[in-house]
């Protein structure tokens, strides 16, 4: 399990402009866009005036006439993508340069690595202007948006700079939202979940002691590749605790998604172990007992698996 008072582990951090470091990683992971998208976002005459050329996937050179003011969120495609249409709630692999609309000073750019990439979802409060901005742009596509300092201001928080930001992204890869496997029969004896339309779980919880032993049950069965030990898989989840039935963890109740490190210590053996051998698409059920987790409380986990990054 994740440590009940750690972060989730996340490749793409909540961002604060002109702060943190973007991390690269290698994406693997079937696109689950749907193609119908409706955006409130449109193109304007600030992020018109963008230029940003350079080979999809590879630094751009960008520039743009200074101050470059706007009071709303505007979006330009700059480069024509071939993949479905973004949904709210998707979590996206992509390369990214962010500046000051003041002085067109780069305040913070992902690695462009070969490869690699970052993780976002789209929708995402940490960062507002980017998940409003990316929703309804195609896989495959340099979309650049243009953010006054306000909507630029994660979580409602006042903003640091009077600017408005400038973001150059390029959407590498796509996942789906949420698990899209086939749903399976419920299993007697485990908790019931029910999905709520976007997909966040909510579980019951017998009126019985924990189990002691590990137990899980498909939810639903994908049909994507199978997970095997060590992967770093793309997925969304809910930690329940058993006994007083709070919830530990929850990246839906955050609008992100995570990465589930299956090589690394910040992830119990028994949630390892539910996660294992499971194919991309499919959706867990597990009981993880004191003795295969690491806090001494027995949790339930939601596991949507949505893709890998390896």
């Amino acid at each position: 399990m994740f440590h009940r008072n750690e972060a989730l582990v996340r490749r793409f951090p909540a961002l604060v402009v002109a702060a943190s470091v973007l991390a690269a990683l290698t994406a693997c992971a079937p696109s689950g866009a749907a193609t119908g998208c409706e955006s409130t976002v449109t193109s304007g005459s600030a992020s018109e005036t963008i230029d940003a050329p350079g080979d999809f996937g590879s630094a751009p050179e960008v520039s743009f006439p200074t101050p470059l003011i706007t009071k709303t969120i505007e979006s330009t495609e700059l480069i024509a993508g071939e993949g479905e249409r973004l949904q709210f709630g998707q979590p996206v692999i992509l390369e990214a340069t962010i500046l000051n609309g003041t002085d067109a000073t780069v305040l913070q750019q992902t690695a462009y690595a070969p490869e690699g990439g970052s993780l976002f979802t789209i929708g995402d409060s940490s960062l507002p202007a980017l998940g409003t901005g990316l929703e309804c742009a195609t896989e495959g596509s340099r979309v650049a948006i243009v953010a006054s300092a306000e909507d630029s201001a994660a979580n409602d928080s006042p903003p640091a700079t009077s600017d408005s930001i400038v973001y150059v992204v390029d959407v590498v890869r796509a996942f789906p939202a949420r698990a899209e496997g086939t749903e399976q029969l419920a299993v007697a004896g485990m908790p019931s979940v029910v999905t709520a339309p976007d997909g966040t779980p909510g579980i019951t919880i017998p009126s019985e002691p924990a189990p002691t032993k590990a137990r899980e049950s498909l939810l639903r069965l994908g049909d994507g590749d199978e997970i095997r030990a060590g992967d770093q898989v793309v997925a969304k989840l809910t930690a329940v605790d058993w006994d007083d039935e709070s919830v530990v963890q929850s990246t839906w109740t955050t609008g992100s998604a995570a990465i589930v490190d299956l090589a690394g210590d910040s992830v119990s053996e028994g949630l390892k172990e539910a996660i294992t051998g499971k194919r991309i698409g499919s959706q867990v059920l597990a009981i993880i007992p004191p003795d295969a987790g690491t806090d001494g409380a027995t949790l339930i986990y939601v596991v949507d698996i949505l893709g890998t990054v390896n």
